[in-house]
């Protein structure tokens, strides 16, 4: 058995069923964070998707499952906001008399008899216990939310936005024990991170199209390998700061995808919807050519780190900010190596091309590069 990973919108969820069991604390969201879920929700604008029939979709942080013997998925992580999400389909299905009303998933939780009778009347404020009490307030959160939109809303655009433009990651665990897959996610509240997404759509065998178990099996095998040789060499402190100045200490694999998916973050997970939508193919065609792309920045940027002029080079336009890891990788692509180490040369010089270096002192604004460049390259600096 294997982890599977998808994207469901809300709506497809309608049909499930949800246990939280006693090991997750209850529901505990306040007036702040369900007003930024909809708020979130509001802003998001839907657009077309070149190429393709979909629209963009706001992207939901991943819920955690575990198929039950009785049909129905226990919810290892994600359960507040998936009970906030279902207050606002209960309050928009209000709207509706009984019979036309959308068809909404249950949630109970095992430590709270009558949970899924009480979240059919949501809208009366119960302090049975603590967990109906925080549950009933965020309700009245969502009212008093849509009570404050003036006439214009379209809360009809809204309720499709929600059901049909908003997806959960769904990430459903084939581990038997839940408890430690629970215990890592919530050790300091630590989500799933978009590289241990990734690594699952990499190793997921639905995208290995139609080869027999053995060779899916010896090709994850291959690609998991090779997956922690990279994490492992980017463990390398001079390696790592020689190309990022951010400070990281786990999954550094993660720079790779974000150069990959580009600069431009729509949300914490964008950098996964990005090799979501990649490798919707399901074909091992497709898949190694995503990974070979993935090998191949770690190998270019082992060269540069290893080259010694380029070290130094490449270390100093980064600095300066002269040029990007992105702009480094995409150029250096489609040249060969003399080409590139021009490339460099004539960035740094283009830099410095309408200063004399004679006339530098301290305090100037290029002064410290200059010092900088002159200190590993002293015999190439003229004015």
């Amino acid at each position: 058995m294997e982890n599977n990973l998808c994207l469901k919108t809300v709506n497809n969820l309608c049909q499930c069923s949800f246990f939280v069991p006693a090991y997750q604390r209850g529901y505990r969201w306040t007036e702040q964070e369900v007003s930024d879920l909809l708020n979130d929700i509001d802003d998001f604008r839907p657009r077309e998707i070149p190429n393709s029939d979909e629209k963009t979709w706001y992207c939901l942080q991943p819920l955690v499952v575990k198929k039950r013997l009785s049909d129905d998925y226990e919810l290892i992580d994600g359960q507040q906001r998936l009970t906030t999400v279902y207050l606002i389909l209960f309050y928009l299905n209000q709207d509706f008399v009984e019979n036309k009303r959308d068809l909404l998933f249950e949630i109970d939780y095992e430590t709270r008899k009558g949970t899924k009778d009480f979240l059919k009347k949501p809208q009366e404020l119960n302090d049975t216990n603590i967990d109906f009490y925080y549950i009933s307030r965020a309700y009245k959160t969502i009212e008093e939310w849509f009570e404050k939109k003036d006439q214009d809303f379209d809360k009809g655009a809204f309720r499709s936005k929600i059901k049909f433009n908003t997806r959960f990651i769904w990430y459903e665990t084939s581990e038997l024990d839940t408890i430690p897959v629970f215990s890592r996610l919530n050790i300091g509240k630590i989500s799933l991170t978009n590289s241990e997404l990734i690594k699952a759509l990499f190793l997921n065998s639905s995208n290995y199209g139609k080869e027999d178990a053995d060779r899916i099996r010896q090709r994850q095998f291959e690609i998991a390998a090779e997956w922690d040789t990279i994490e492992n060499g980017l463990q390398d402190d001079r390696l790592w700061y020689f190309l990022s100045d951010v400070q990281k200490q786990d999954n550094r694999i993660e720079l790779i995808f974000d150069l990959m998916s580009g600069e431009q973050k729509a949300d914490s997970y964008a950098t996964f919807r990005f090799f979501n939508n990649r490798m919707q193919k399901h074909d091992q065609e497709n898949l190694n050519l995503n990974w070979k792309e993935v090998k191949d920045h770690y190998q270019r940027f082992d060269e540069w780190f290893k080259k010694r002029e380029w070290y130094h080079k490449i270390g100093f336009v980064l600095y300066v900010k002269i040029l990007s890891i992105s702009d480094l990788y995409e150029n250096s692509y489609s040249m060969s190596k003399n080409a590139f180490s021009d490339y460099l040369d004539n960035a740094i010089k283009t830099y410095y091309k309408k200063t004399c270096l004679t006339e530098l002192q301290y305090g100037d604004s290029k002064t410290k590069s200059v010092l900088l460049l002159y200190s590993n390259f002293p015999h190439r600096l003229v004015c």
